[in-house]
Parts: C-alpha cells; structure tokens; sequence
C-alpha cells in the first residue's frame, strides 16, 4: 500500500566544514542540527562533513561501529530529524565516499558515491559504488547522491514502475564539496536534473576554503520540477528550511506526462 505524500521540510545545511578536524565539525555542524528540532523533517549537510574533500583518506577515514556514526546516529535519535550526508569511510583495506542515511529511531540505510571524481584522483583514492539508493520519508520517495554523480543523467534517471504505479522518486537530493569554479555547472546541472525527471531537487553544497586552497561558493538550492527556485543560498553559512508540497508535485506529473515518452532501458553494472 501506498503511503499519503506529506508536505515535507527539507532544511539546507550550508557549512564551512573544518579540514580534518573531525570532533571540530560533529560540534559545528551538531550545533546547527540541534537548531532545527521541531522545525524541520530533514536535514542535508555536504558532502565528506566530517573532514573535507580530502586526499589523505585512511587519516580521515571512519568505521562504521565509529564515533562518526555514533555521533550522526545520537544527532538523529536527539532531534527527532532524519540527517544525511556523506563521509569518508573505511571497509577493510578500501575507502568509501559514503552517505548515510540516518533515521531518528536509529537506523540508517547508505550509499557509496558511484561516480569518482578522477580530475582529483578521487578514483585512485576510493572505492565505487555500484546501487542506487530510494528511502522514504513521510510518504516521499528520495534518491540521495553525492557530488560528482550530478553529471551523469542516465544514473539519476527517473523512471516509471508500471508494477508498482510509482516513480522511482519523488525528490533528488544532492550533497557536494562542488568548487566555486565550476558553480556554473553546478547550478545548471541541479535545474536539469529537476527539470528532466520530473521531481524536486535540493542541492547542498558547502562553503569556505578547504586544505588544498579550494574556495567554495555555496549555491546551495532546492527546485521545483520545472527547475524554479523555491530557495537559494549565497556564499555564507546558512540553515535555511524549505517545504516541498506534495500536491503540486502530482498536479505537474499529470498535466505534463513526459514519462510516457521516456525510452526504455536497463542500466547495466
């Protein structure tokens, strides 16, 4: 059985994660969560939140039975939120760019980042991730990503379920370490991916300068299926919530059916 799609508060956590300071950002980035109880249903920080978009992985890697995950796993418990985002993980002799999925009864579903940025080595650093990830929250269906798969639409493609008489997904969500030089890409890419699969879209990117003299710009933003604005962030620190309604989601599906002209395929390893 279907469940009712609920309004839902989406907040964007736009921060200036500290480089390799672990304990430094859970009490940073804990601060602005803790902020949001009572106000929010989701809260969306960038992506490698804990330590920066590094090279040095295995100094900065966390373990799943960790403090990382203890800490994000009371953050969700603590507010009543659902919190997400991505961290540099650690599995036997391999790392993953990692995000976590964190529900407030305790439980978590992941996804490692399929696509390895190569421009920064990222594929000679970390492992792959091979399955798409759909959670849901409040009725919504959520496709969480991370950075770099942005730029691959076949991935993110939207599809149809005849069996089920659903979509894939009902929002996209995007967390980023996305440079200020290419804020162009990042900005048009978030719009077609919301204009293209017919769902909202939220992208949280963080600011500030990082270790390798990265600058950052922000742009975080959350969109409409026609790829509006519903808000957008400037280059500074801001927690700012946004709430996606269900009901205009349908309304566009059904007076704008391009689904139906979608071309099959089946998305191979």
């Amino acid at each position: 059985m279907m469940t009712t799609m609920q309004p839902l508060r989406v907040s964007l956590v736009q921060g200036a994660t500290r480089w390799h300071d672990a304990a430094a950002n859970r009490a940073y980035y804990g601060g602005l969560v803790h902020a949001l109880q009572g106000r929010s249903d989701l809260a969306v920080l960038p992506e490698t939140f804990l330590s920066g978009f590094t090279n040095e992985t295995l100094g900065n890697a966390e373990a799943m039975d960790g403090e990382g995950l203890r800490w994000l796993r009371a953050l969700a418990t603590d507010t009543g939120l659902t919190v997400t985002g991505s961290l540099v993980v650690r599995e036997g002799d391999r790392c993953v760019n990692r995000l976590v999925w964190m529900r407030p009864d305790g439980t978590h579903a992941q996804y490692d980042k399929r696509h390895l940025f190569r421009m920064a080595k990222e594929h000679e650093r970390y492992a792959g991730g091979s399955e798409r990830l759909v959670v849901e929250l409040n009725g919504w269906r959520v496709c969480p990503q991370v950075c770099y798969d942005l730029r691959f639409p076949v991935w993110i493609r939207n599809r149809w379920d005849r069996a089920a008489q659903r979509f894939d997904y009902d929002l996209l969500v995007f967390v980023a370490n996305w440079p200020s030089p290419r804020r162009y890409a990042w900005s048009t890419l978030l719009r077609a991916r919301a204009i293209e699969n017919l769902s909202y879209c939220v992208g949280v990117n963080r600011v500030g300068v990082d270790g390798n003299e990265l600058p950052y710009s922000g742009d975080s933003v959350a969109l409409d299926f026609l790829g509006q604005p519903l808000v957008e962030l400037g280059a500074q620190e801001q927690v700012v919530t946004v709430t996606l309604d269900p009901a205009a989601l349908a309304a566009h599906r059904e007076r704008f059916p391009a689904w139906m002209d979608a071309d099959e395929f089946t998305l191979g390893a």
